[in-house]
């Protein structure tokens, strides 16, 4: 059995759909990969790269007393073929680029629900069958499949125009052209400063053939990287008006350059120092807060929708993925959050070890408090017992 058999096998097989799924907007419930070929891209790689490292340290855990033996697999791992870093790194990746990312049950040998799987699909439909809306999926082997909206979880990015999918990145072709001539311009300018390029007028040549031989002759003993000629070029009196052919191909300023870069980063979220891993404290704080919790927040829902019953999400059953944020603090603000929580017994030991990446110890699950850090009920007592 396959991977798309454990994903798709168990599920069940609609017959003929009965046209494309009615949808508020006029828009065609249709997701088809764009094939600007974004990935490509050395900048958005590394700025989709970026997004993806820190959200694959989301810490991911399932919550309440529902499905225990499914709790139990999810709380260790999102399926047999994946990490949780690795299940989260693809689906942001999935997710940038395609602005839709699909996670689908896995199925076991009889027919539950071991994991999850996020999947990438070459092109999806909205359908109808039996007066429920199902997904037909198309991926780039050629094999397609078919399943319940209610089974599957979908996160969006840039979602307008439809009501279930998000937009395309078409917004950032523009950028993706700049740049494109941008590494042409410097490739062209690095082979024609190692070329010679010239022109002169020859007498007494008045065949064309003669010409071409000539022309041919003069560039292999002169101008050709292997040649003898030592960087020194010698012609013959039947050679006049010999002139430099200047060759200045246009590149971006590095103000257009820094601004095409700019525009990269501000489309998927990210800046210099995040892409160099130098952010700390309070920038880290901001990257977190407009590109990691949002995925967080709604990788939750979706999940937690996919997974458990209405009934049981009201019961409190719940997945939850989370980041410590105090360890991208610098080492003093670090030093400080641990000395003051700790005083006041907010945190526990191992809570500020984490902190400090370090593992927990034993004992160490338990609040500590300064001695004149005293509750008011408690002094009010003491003066009580005093009088």
């Amino acid at each position: 059995m396959g991977l798309f058999d454990r994903l798709f096998g168990h599920a069940p097989v609609p017959g003929k759909d009965q046209g494309t799924f009615r949808t508020l907007t006029a828009y065609s419930p249709t997701f088809t990969a764009w094939n600007g070929r974004l990935y490509e891209s050395e900048l958005v790689r590394s700025a989709i790269d970026s997004r993806s490292r820190h959200i694959s340290k989301l810490k991911v855990e399932v919550i309440g007393s529902a499905k225990p033996a499914l709790r139990r697999r999810l709380n260790a791992a999102p399926n047999e073929f994946q990490t949780w870093s690795q299940f989260l790194y693809r689906l942001n990746t999935i997710l940038d680029m395609k602005n839709t990312a699909f996670i689908v049950p896995v199925y076991g040998e009889f027919g539950e629900v071991t994991g999850i799987y996020p999947i990438l699909t070459s092109r999806c439909a909205l359908v109808q069958y039996n007066g429920e809306p199902w997904i037909r999926y198309e991926f780039d082997t050629g094999e397609k499949a078919s399943i319940r909206v209610t089974e599957v979880g979908i996160m969006t990015k840039f979602q307008y125009s439809d009501d279930f999918f998000g937009d395309s990145n078409r917004a950032l072709a523009d950028t993706m052209a700049l740049l494109n001539i941008q590494r042409q311009g410097v490739e062209e300018a690095v082979k024609n400063s190692a070329t010679y390029r010239f022109m002169a007028r020859l007498n007494n040549f008045t065949n064309a053939k003669d010409l071409a031989e000539e022309r041919k002759r003069f560039s292999n003993e002169n101008l050709k990287a292997d040649s003898e000629a030592g960087g020194l070029l010698l012609f013959p009196n039947t050679y006049n008006d010999i002139r430099q052919i200047e060759s200045k191909p246009y590149t971006v300023d590095a103000d257009s350059l820094k601004l095409i870069q700019t525009n990269v980063f501000n489309y998927f979220g990210v800046n210099d120092k995040i892409l160099q891993n130098i952010a700390t404290g309070d920038e880290w704080a901001s990257f977190y807060e407009g590109a990691i919790e949002p995925f967080a927040l709604q990788f939750s829902e979706v999940v937690s929708r996919l997974i458990f019953s209405e009934r049981e999400r009201t019961a409190g059953n719940m997945v939850m993925a989370t980041a410590n944020r105090l360890q991208y603090m610098s080492n003093a603000d670090k030093l400080n959050v641990s000395a003051q929580m700790a005083d006041r017994g907010i945190m526990t030991i191992n809570e500020i070890r984490e902190i400090w990446n370090l593992a927990p110890v034993e004992g160490g699950d338990v609040r500590i408090l300064r001695g004149e850090y005293k509750g008011a009920d408690a002094q009010e007592v003491s003066n009580d017992e005093t009088e």
